[in-house]
């Protein structure tokens, strides 16, 4: 007994001592990482990484030019330095932790040799997406030059130093920079307190600020939305003996989702070299149309395309548009398994004109790459105008589990066909029958535009989800009477003349589309029928009054970009528009705290130079001309899911969340916001070939859209660093308070609600997940996850947890 005792004093004392090493190591690291809080490391550029010194990567924004990590320098051996002869915009940049809500001193040295402008600023440094947080400027030749700049951080847990060369333009010459410090003036603190002020209500939350915008770019609508499985089915490329759809490095990796850019004929020839060849003479569609030649001794040719996703057991429908001599007959159409197994639908009858034969099929398994065939054994040739492939539970075209996330998402209105897209688009040549419609090359992105989804579809896709239209029209390469012509083609009536044509193609009542988007960015350079501002005032003023004449009940959104353009648009065209448009998209922002507050910051600075127009432009505030935002979200990153396929995080559903709350804090002045783009383009949902999500943004749109209140209210206090809104339902008898926590610690956040009585429970959403970088993928479980509860008791201190979206609706009694 008494050798057993002493083993447990030992053993305490060693489970003591363990405990106490554990803590002294955790203390170490948090000092080491309190140490590392707004110090720049390798400051003096003394260190290097191969080519690099230790820690900066170069950036070129634009123009040309050479970064290079110097032999000399200020004090010591080294700096570094940055020259361009044709004239450049480029950085050495350096990301460093800083205290959030704290006043902080940067300086450093710069030296210029012969340093000109030309459309940019100079030698300087600056904070890379924090607005006026500069130094100042050199030019010419100078000795080193000590500069300085003193910044609030606000809500940012990290910036971006730059040692900045043009400056949003083009300089040539040469800069070298030396000996950055940043020093604290001022520490800021983080103790969350608020009072809800439940009965001082501000201005209603417009429903539309949750509207959504489709582009034909991507995978958005082909690939994503339409259900179409089948990759250049009117043969917009030639098919040639030579089968090399994606390019010479560029292959397809079907099982990952990823979709390469499609560069030539997706189809591959069946039979020797000639088989087919492409009629010019007598396309069906477009510009050409195949023609099998068949050898005529019993051996098989024709076309086969390959990388079809089939799921056992699930039906798939299609359609084939074939012509030829009767002596090709039987022509199969062959749906080819994984495993080799076959499945075929015979033709008998071949006939000289073009007709339509559906058939089905139902795999007995899946498959990650199966094939379709078209071929004969017979004699003579055959034509194939086109053909299609959908999943048998397509809603009307489209994918039937985007539908289903569609409807979750529940977006009031959809901007539709674009985006850069529409100022080269003729919508002509989306209507009438579908297989007839001609290919085009996508006039402002790459890939086709097959035309298969035009006005109509579009339409029965607002229906099949209760949403409203909102088109945008092209005042780029289009004309007024293009635009004219469309808005009757949509709203006129039956016994008029573009209502007759929108009766021959199956819809004889007014589709009566409300909302129309005047262009889209015209503003830009990149724009299709760009042109100057003053010309272009006078393109708008033309088309919306064409477009008035026609139908004067409805809205019309003209194009905005604060600044020049947003000033003289409302000087110039205030009578002339119903809503004006402005667009943001946030790159991705060191540190979780400032990467969350982008979109707001930019969201409230559109705001306020608007305030601005109405102050100083006469008459403008009684016209009351609000903004519609219609595109606004994140977009950075790899393209995962085909063009701008990018991936969304848990920490930008957090900024899409702040995003909301800036735009309800701003009410009076948004009427209108549409998340781009909803599937896989920098969108809301993500889809393989068999499989559709929600990414993160996409769970906070659900959640907002589906329980948040309508009428906000003030809140007092300071939330900081969380972001807080909250508002009344309609018919006030909840009371919903949504708290996003961009942070890694779990917040204890006292909260005073005044103006109401609470029964006491209620219903609380969460969005969380492990990691600031946890996202969905389509087909596997979710690692950003949206949970639902009920409350039985509501305590004066709330519980926070990090890195989430909560969201409470909190029953009220009178």
């Amino acid at each position: 007994m008494e050798g057993t005792i002493r083993y447990s004093q030992r053993s305490s004392v060693a489970i003591l001592i363990f405990i106490l090493i554990f803590f002294m190591g955790l203390c170490r690291r948090r000092w080491q990482e309190a140490e590392s809080i707004g110090q720049i490391k390798n400051g003096s550029f003394e260190t290097a990484d191969g080519e690099n010194p230790t820690g900066w990567e170069p950036h070129r924004w634009r123009g040309s030019g050479q970064p290079i990590h110097a032999d000399q320098g200020r004090n010591g051996g080294r700096s570094v330095m940055i020259e361009s002869a044709q004239g450049g915009d480029l950085s050495w940049s350096h990301i460093v932790p800083v205290r959030p809500f704290s006043k902080y001193r940067l300086t450093g040295w710069i030296k210029t040799e012969d340093l000109e402008t030309m459309t940019g600023r100079g030698a300087l440094f600056n904070l890379h997406g924090i607005r006026d947080a500069e130094t100042a400027v050199l030019t010419g030749t100078n000795d080193w030059t000590q500069v300085e700049l003193v910044f609030e951080t606000d809500r940012n847990d990290a910036v971006q130093v730059n040692c900045l060369f043009g400056g949003w333009g083009l300089a040539r010459g040469k800069a070298w920079y030396d000996d950055i410090e940043l020093e604290l003036l001022t520490a800021g603190s983080m103790k969350p307190e608020v009072v809800i002020q439940a009965d001082k209500t501000r201005h209603p939350i417009s429903e539309y600020v949750y509207g959504q915008f489709i582009e034909h770019l991507g995978r958005c609508i082909y690939g994503g939305l339409w259900a179409e499985m089948l990759e250049d089915r009117k043969f917009f490329y030639p098919v040639t003996d030579d089968y090399a759809p994606w390019g010479e490095e560029e292959k397809p990796v079907w099982e990952s989702g990823v979709f390469p850019v499609l560069k030539a004929s997706p189809w591959q020839v069946i039979g020797g070299t000639g088989t087919v060849w492409m009629d010019t003479e007598r396309p069906f569609v477009g510009a050409h149309t195949p023609t099998i030649h068949l050898p005529g001794d019993g051996s098989a040719a024709g076309i086969r395309q390959e990388g079809l996703a089939l799921e056992e057991g699930k039906s798939y429908t299609g359609r084939i548009v074939l012509a030829g001599e009767s002596s090709a007959a039987p022509v199969e159409v062959r749906l080819v398994l994984q495993d080799d197994r076959v499945l075929v639908h015979d033709i008998e009858t071949v006939t000289k004109h073009f007709r339509t034969e559906p058939f089905r099929f139902t795999p007995s398994a899946s498959s990650d790459n199966a094939s379709i065939e078209i071929v004969s054994r017979g004699s003579g040739s055959f034509r194939v105008g086109t053909l299609s492939l959908m999943p048998g539970d397509h809603v009307k075209g489209f994918r039937a589990d985007v539908v289903d996330l569609l409807r979750e998402l529940d977006a009031p209105i959809y901007r539709w066909p674009g985006g850069n897209f529409v100022s080269g688009y003729d919508w002509r040549d989306g209507i009438g029958e579908r297989d007839r419609r001609p290919p085009r090359k996508n006039p402002a992105w790459t890939g086709i535009e097959h035309n298969d989804v035009g006005i109509h579809e579009y339409m029965d896709l607002m229906d099949i989800i209760d949403a409203e239209p909102f088109i945008a029209v092209n005042t780029g390469l289009g004309t007024v009477r293009d635009v004219s012509d469309e808005v009757a083609y949509c709203n006129d009536p039956p016994d008029t003349p573009m209502g007759r044509l929108r009766s021959e193609n199956g819809h004889p009542e007014p589709f009566n589309v409300m909302y129309w988007a005047v262009g889209n960015e015209m503003y830009g350079s990149w724009q299709l029928g760009h042109m100057p501002l003053t010309d272009y005032v006078k393109k708008h003023n033309a088309v919306v009054e064409a477009m008035r004449r026609v139908d004067p009940s409805i809205r019309l959104v003209a194009v905005g970009s604060v600044g020049e353009w947003s000033e003289t648009m409302m000087r110039e065209c205030s009578g002339h528009m119903d809503l004006i448009s402005e667009h943001i998209y946030a790159s991705e922002r060191p540190g979780l705290l400032g990467h969350t507050a982008w979109l707001a910051e930019m969201i409230r600075w559109k705001a306020d130079a608007h305030r601005g127009y109405r102050e100083t432009i006469p008459g403008l505030a009684e016209k009351d001309i609000r903004i519609a935002m219609d595109e606004w979200n994140y977009w950075y990153g790899p393209h995962v899911f085909g063009e701008l396929g990018v991936r969304y995080f848990l920490k930008d559903a957090l900024g899409v969340a702040v995003g909301l709350h800036e735009f309800f804090r701003q009410s009076d002045l948004y009427f209108m916001a549409n998340y781009a783009q909803t599937v896989n383009v920098i969108g809301a949902v993500k889809t393989t070939r068999t499989q559709a999500e929600f990414a993160s943004t996409g769970l906070v749109l659900r959640l907002y859209r589906n329980h948040f209140g309508v009428l906000p209210v003030e809140i007092s206090g300071n939330p900081d660093p969380l972001d807080i809104a909250a508002a009344w339902t309609r018919d006030r008898g909840i009371l919903t308070i949504a708290v996003v926590n961009p942070t890694q610690k779990k917040w204890r956040c006292p909260v005073r609600i005044q103006g109401c009585v609470l029964t006491g429970t209620g219903t609380v959403w969460m969005i969380s997940g492990k990691h600031p970088e946890a996202f969905n993928s389509p087909g596997e479980a979710r690692q950003v996850t949206l949970e639902e509860r009920r409350i039985r008791k509501i305590d004066d201190t709330w519980p926070i947890p990090p890195v989430s979206v909560v969201l409470y609706a909190l029953e009220c009694s009178y």
